[in-house]
């Protein structure tokens, strides 16, 4: 079964990988999901599948921890869910991140962004404006926030937040934190809410947050209005107007009012940049702001 696996693996076409013992194998080579029909295995063995590559990125899934994120050799980022809580069978996704970086060249040759926008972000880089990239699952967030954080100029210091690491950035300077799952006991977790003041004591040039997911999404944003300019993150939304409520919904998690979450969002965040993904692949849809002023958080869309 590992070795069916590793083929898939293997091959730099392919970004992900779906199993559930349900369902078979998928993968998505960019033009949407294929099923290996050759694939079929049993629920006890994708279970056992499941908890050999857990296992395989230092920690462990089971009944007690049922759902978990690990990081594999490569950067191959693995989320899996036991049964019962996938009521449909042990259920286990594999993002295989690219083996060739992309140019900013290649993202407008293949229409991922305009000549114009390639110019803007790396502006938002050069002037230390914090962007933040919103969009589906698999719609190139974290690509995109690795690509920009690449442009940072080599004098600066990137420290780096994440439940499990994804971002690739090419720069010389990154200090990457991932958060760390508790042991059998319950002892010893880590959540990146809790990284954020190690990071602050890091002299970071640029703080970066891979993912907005839960409470952290407080002391990161007060981390940026406290100087920390220049970074960037991402966060799940299905257009610009939906953003507000979905910073409003993780500042909630973190005990914070509207009117703060309001206040630190625009302080704290210069651009948002919405990627979507569609039959004719990944590209930049609309580009925004917050708009000014004491009442409800809203954003701005604006053209070049």
């Amino acid at each position: 079964m590992l070795a069916h696996l590793d083929t898939h693996l293997r091959n730099p076409r392919i970004t992900d990988v779906l199993i559930s013992s349900n369902a078979g194998l998928w993968i998505d080579q960019g033009e949407g999901l294929l099923l290996d029909a050759s694939w079929s295995y049993t629920e006890p063995e994708v279970r056992a599948l499941a908890v050999e590559l857990i296992g395989r990125g230092g920690r462990h899934i089971d009944q007690a921890h049922p759902c978990v994120d690990v990081r594999l050799p490569g950067n191959i980022r693995v989320h899996a869910v036991l049964s019962p809580v996938a009521s449909s069978g042990t259920t286990i996704a594999l993002r295989i991140p690219r083996t060739t970086a992309l140019t900013w060249e290649d993202r407008v040759a293949s229409d991922f962004m305009t000549e114009r926008e390639k110019h803007f972000l790396l502006e938002c880089v050069e002037r230390k404006r914090t962007v933040l990239i919103t969009g589906g699952a698999g719609s190139g967030k974290t690509s995109l926030l690795g690509h920009l954080l690449s442009s940072v100029p080599h004098h600066e210091r990137i420290v780096v937040l994440e439940d499990v690491t994804e971002l690739q950035i090419d720069h010389p300077h990154v200090i990457a934190l991932e958060a760390q799952q508790a042991n059998i006991e319950g002892a010893g977790g880590v959540s990146v809410e809790q990284l954020v003041p190690q990071a602050l004591r890091m002299r970071a040039d640029r703080l970066v947050l891979g993912e907005c997911r839960g409470a952290e999404v407080g002391a990161v944003l007060s981390a940026l209005n406290t100087g920390h300019s220049g970074g960037g993150l991402t966060l799940h939304a299905n257009s610009l107007a939906d953003v507000p409520a979905r910073l409003t919904a993780l500042g909630y998690l973190a005990g914070m009012s509207t009117e703060l979450v309001s206040a630190l969002a625009r302080g704290g965040l210069d651009v948002i940049v919405h990627v979507e993904r569609g039959e004719h692949g990944r590209r930049i849809a609309a580009l925004g702001e917050f708009t000014p002023g004491e009442a409800p958080l809203t954003v701005r869309e604006f053209a070049l």
